[in-house]
């Protein structure tokens, strides 16, 4: 038998009831940068855990164990893509003075996938975490809701159908429109892949996701978006539809856990960089929807030629994040790198909400 592990749970619903510290980590793995990672985060002492996709990295070895930074790369020849579950188990382990005490709430990315015999996906993802699915409304593991304190997270899948025919889309219809603010006046967003990244790796790979699911999230006011995929960390301005916005969400990649893959360095918009739209299709995500802009400083291309305005701080630095809610207008995110001492800080701002600027029309609900 284990020995006995106690965590304390969230606060109740409420605008002036929040979570005193919220991590948040994305692609996180089980290496070196890993444990500095956790290191740091555990140093911050936060109250819950929100992991955005990506955690063991299992699908990156053999059955038999061997492992490699790029699967495709070195076992090229395989029937199949194979995964070493036991990977699991140690990443399991590893967590476990964080998770047995501090709660972790999990969404799914890419190398959860693990696509096995009958096409069988998900698997180890579905069974190794708990989801408050049947609470939220949900039928999936893929896609669920929460409330902590006075805000209101909504978990959504990149890599099932998000189409605004599908299951997902009207479940987050309902969803969002049951959102009372005057509780929950927070409303926080995360997915894996992201939809703002300047980075060439995955870039504008989520488009089809962005067009079928950001009105509908600016409709009701999200306040915060977080991602990961991308390795390397990324903050917005408040943006929509590729422009400046001051009701637009603030979209955060935090995809810089320590994964055994390679860090995102190059920026699209740098001369040499900007990838063929053909290459950024995603076969699990589907679709195609990366066309040329029509409008603004990019007009006519597929990459802006320098920062996008959109883009406010970006660094390829192993980290983690750390969100304080302080009211119901005023939250403070923190970027911590690994390679800094504790505490030191990467990348802070205050992110402000403004209902009266943006206010959110409840919906009736039948």
């Amino acid at each position: 038998m284990s020995d006995v592990h106690y965590f304390r749970t969230m606060p109740a619903s409420g605008p002036r009831s929040y979570p005193g510290r919220i991590a948040i980590i994305g692609d996180l793995g089980l290496t070196y940068n890993t444990t500095s990672t956790i290191d740091h985060l555990m140093s911050n002492h936060p109250n819950l855990v929100l992991l955005i996709g990506d955690a063991s990295y299992a699908n990156l070895y053999l059955t038999n164990g061997t492992g490699a930074d790029c699967y495709s790369c070195a076992f090229s020849d395989t029937p199949i893509h194979e995964t070493y579950q036991p990977r699991w188990d140690y990443w399991g382990r590893f967590m476990q003075p964080l998770v047995s005490k501090v709660p972790l709430m999990m969404i799914e990315g890419n190398h959860e996938i693990e696509e096995q015999i009958e096409k069988k996906t998900f698997a180890a993802y579905s069974a190794r975490f708990a989801f408050p699915s049947e609470e939220s409304g949900s039928s999936s593991t893929f896609y669920y809701s929460f409330n902590a304190g006075g805000i209101h997270f909504v978990m959504l899948g990149g890599y099932t159908d998000y189409n605004k025919s599908g299951d997902q889309y009207q479940w987050l219809k309902k969803d969002l429109a049951k959102v009372d603010r005057k509780v929950t006046p927070w409303l926080v967003a995360t997915w894996h892949p992201p939809w703002y990244s300047t980075y060439t790796a995955h870039y504008r790979e989520a488009e089809c996701m962005r067009v079928a699911m950001e009105d509908l999230l600016y409709k009701y006011g999200v306040d915060i978006v977080f991602n990961g995929h991308v390795h390397a960390y990324e903050r917005s301005n408040r943006v929509y539809n590729y422009n400046l916005d001051p009701c637009g969400p603030v979209h955060i990649t935090i995809g810089d856990g320590g994964n055994q893959e390679k860090m995102a360095i190059t920026h699209a918009d740098e001369p040499g960089n900007c990838p063929k739209p053909s290459t950024t299709l995603d076969k699990f995500m589907g679709g195609f929807c990366a066309f040329n802009f029509t409008s603004g400083p990019a007009s006519g291309k597929f990459c802006w030629d320098r920062q996008p305005d959109y883009s406010a701080y970006r660094e390829s630095s192993f980290g983690h994040g750390i969100l304080e809610v302080k009211n119901e207008t005023h939250a403070l995110w923190t970027w911590y790198r690994n390679q800094d001492a504790y505490g030191t800080t990467g990348d802070v701002v205050y992110i402000v909400r403004q209902p009266d600027r943006c206010p959110v029309e409840p919906d009736v609900i039948n």
